[in-house]
């Protein structure tokens, strides 16, 4: 119930366009309904009917056989009974076509609201939250399940709705042809839901493990479509087929099962579908027989007795459907109310084209790891401060606190001396602009990536960037320059190639803050010297981090901190810590030592 009061909230606001919907089939089923007892007009007024013995009233459409339309027996009757069959078979048709029109548009409406709204929680949800969810449950919320659950609303509410009116209006009518009639209706039911209720048991179990069968399927493929390179070089594509293949013979058993569920059920179904038909038929054989009924009143009877039971099987059906559309709507309910770790404070106002960063005894714990301890630092604007340590030191988490990725654990970090947790998170990291070790390209033209954060941004401002970060000339050589298609994460690209296009993104953005995390790690020690020249040319007074293993890439910072296991080790300028002869002098003189400080080695660099 939970699910569905869920869903509700989406399709509240087409719930008059479903009334309408809703109308539009009432009035198609009265039609539908109406056909039975004008074939039974005809059989009895035409091609039955005795003079001498002439049919009492006519039932519901008595006035249509009693002269409205003509004489008994005459061609005037059968005509006027022709037109009206045929008005009724086309209004029919048309009020089922604005039926379809108006739900099917609903649905897909809901359709596209559920899509646009787990996109936006996706990017709205801290990475620690979205790592709960492997890459193929992602995306098999985003694309499978909206598209599963918005039927619940569009389609089987609809059928639901159609076969309990069905039921009930030919219920009625049975009513005033025999009461008798209604005998096996009322004997078959109960059998039927207990069936039903079975069938609906296991074919929730049976939805779910499909559901996390397709998942894991979309997980194989994106993560083959990511590590393609790795794959090819370890020569292990058989090994990847088979994990495929196991996964996707899994799914086609699962699916082999639903249809052995369905099937086994339908035949259960169809069997008392069966007997009602036949049962009506022999009853109203010997009701014809006594006199008590006609014998258009025959076929009408067995056609609205059969259409209680198929209808009470299409109830079946729509609720065997529900269970796989509630499975993909409490996924999806799930996902979008999860809350995030960061959450997100539009009270304050930030606009700070000078931000004053502070760390006031920041500590961060992951889990059960304690990443950073009792970090103090003061940034004011303009100042350039490097962080080094080995892996897993701290650097990145230290980073990320910044822009709010994580929030810390105790202690605050200040921007102008409020704390950033009471900024707006859009306003905040927009002063930031960052540059990762692991470089993300978009599936589009190297201009476009440059532009990304300002995508009005000038084709002179593109260019100027591309210049700060020496990537114009490896793009002027590429077959399209800068309208060349780069592909999806950069294939095809070098990983200094990709580094350098991700640092001109950075500058294009123009925010007041530069955060390069490990973002030269590809570049050769002459062309990463020359891109810290250039952003220190470009962007004098602008706030630099640099998270770095080189010491090469800090030997320009007014205060460098060495981080181990998450503290501040040492910290001072480059010349103090070399002079300290601690930790980053050991480091210096490893690097020095190997001649990586000496750019003349390198030549002209990598293009």
């Amino acid at each position: 119930m939970d699910v569905f009061r869920f869903g509700l909230h989406y399709w509240k606001k087409y719930i008059p366009l479903s009334l309408l919907s809703k109308l539009f089939s009432l009035l198609a089923m009265v039609c539908d309904l109406a056909i039975p007892l004008i074939s039974a007009g005809i059989i009895d007024y035409l091609i039955d009917y005795d003079p001498l013995d002439p049919p009492e009233g006519g039932g519901i459409l008595g006035f249509l056989f009693t002269g409205w339309l003509g004489e008994p027996q005459t061609w005037q009757l059968f005509a006027g009974l022709a037109i009206v069959f045929a008005c009724v078979l086309g209004a029919r048709l048309i009020f089922l076509y604005c039926k379809n029109v108006t739900f099917q548009w609903c649905g897909l409406r809901m359709e596209c609201t559920l899509r646009e709204e787990t996109y936006a929680k996706l990017l709205e949800l801290d990475g620690e939250t979205i790592s709960r969810y492997n890459m193929g449950e992602l995306l098999t919320t985003m694309n499978r399940d909206t598209i599963t659950f918005k039927e619940l609303y569009s389609r089987i509410l609809m059928n639901l709705f159609d076969s309990s009116v069905m039921i009930v209006l030919s219920i009625v009518i049975l009513t005033t042809l025999d009461p008798l009639f209604l005998i096996l209706p009322v004997v078959i039911t109960p059998v039927i839901l207990f069936f039903l209720i079975r069938y609906l048991t296991q074919a929730r179990k049976l939805f779910r493990a499909i559901r996390d069968g397709y998942s894991q399927i979309n997980l194989d493929v994106q993560e083959n479509v990511d590590a393609v390179r790795i794959v090819r070089s370890y020569a292990a594509e058989e090994e990847e087929i088979k994990k495929f293949d196991a996964c996707n013979d899994k799914v086609r058993e699962l699916n082999c099962r639903e249809v052995r569920l369905t099937a086994k059920y339908n035949s259960i179904f169809l069997t008392f579908q069966q007997i009602g038909y036949v049962g009506t038929v022999i009853i109203a054989v010997l009701l014809v027989l006594s006199g008590n009924i006609l014998l258009g009143t025959l076929t009408a009877a067995t056609t609205y007795v059969t259409k209680i039971i198929s209808h009470i099987t299409q109830i079946s059906r729509s609720c065997f459907m529900m269970q796989n559309q509630l499975v993909s709507g409490a996924r999806l309910k799930k996902f979008l109310t999860e809350q995030s770790a960061v959450p997100d404070c539009p009270s304050a106002q930030l606009s700070s084209v000078r931000p004053h960063i502070a760390f006031h005894d920041v500590s961060l714990t992951l889990g059960e790891k304690q990443v950073l301890k009792h970090v103090d630092l003061d940034v004011p604007y303009g100042k350039k401060v490097g962080l080094m340590g080995g892996t897993g030191s701290g650097k990145s988490a230290l980073l990320k606190l910044l822009a709010r990725v994580f929030d810390v654990t105790s202690g605050e970090v200040t921007i102008d001396g409020v704390n950033i947790e009471q900024y707006p998170l859009e306003q905040l990291r927009a002063e930031y602009a960052y540059v990762f070790q692991d470089v993300f390209l978009f599936s589009n033209t190297v201009d476009a990536n440059v532009a990304f954060a300002k995508p009005d941004c000038t084709d002179e401002e593109v260019h100027y960037a591309t210049d700060v970060a020496q990537a114009s000339k490896f793009i002027e050589k590429l077959p399209d320059g800068y309208q060349t298609v780069v592909g999806e994460r950069g294939v095809g690209l070098s990983g200094g190639q990709k580094q350098r296009i991700s640092i001109a993104r950075a500058i294009v953005k123009g925010a007041p803050v530069l955060i390069l995390d490990d973002a030269s790690s590809a570049l050769d020690m002459a062309t990463e010297k020359r891109v810290l020249a250039a952003i220190k040319e470009s962007c004098p007074d602008h706030t630099l981090f640099i998270a770095t293993h080189r010491v090469s890439s800090v030997m320009d910072c007014d205060e460098v901190l060495f981080l181990r296991d998450g503290e501040i080790v040492e910290r001072g300028t480059p010349r103090e810590l070399i002079a300290l002869d601690g930790a980053f002098a050991a480091v210096w003189k490893l690097q020095t030592s190997d001649g990586q400080l000496d750019d003349s080695s390198y030549g002209a660099g990598e293009e």
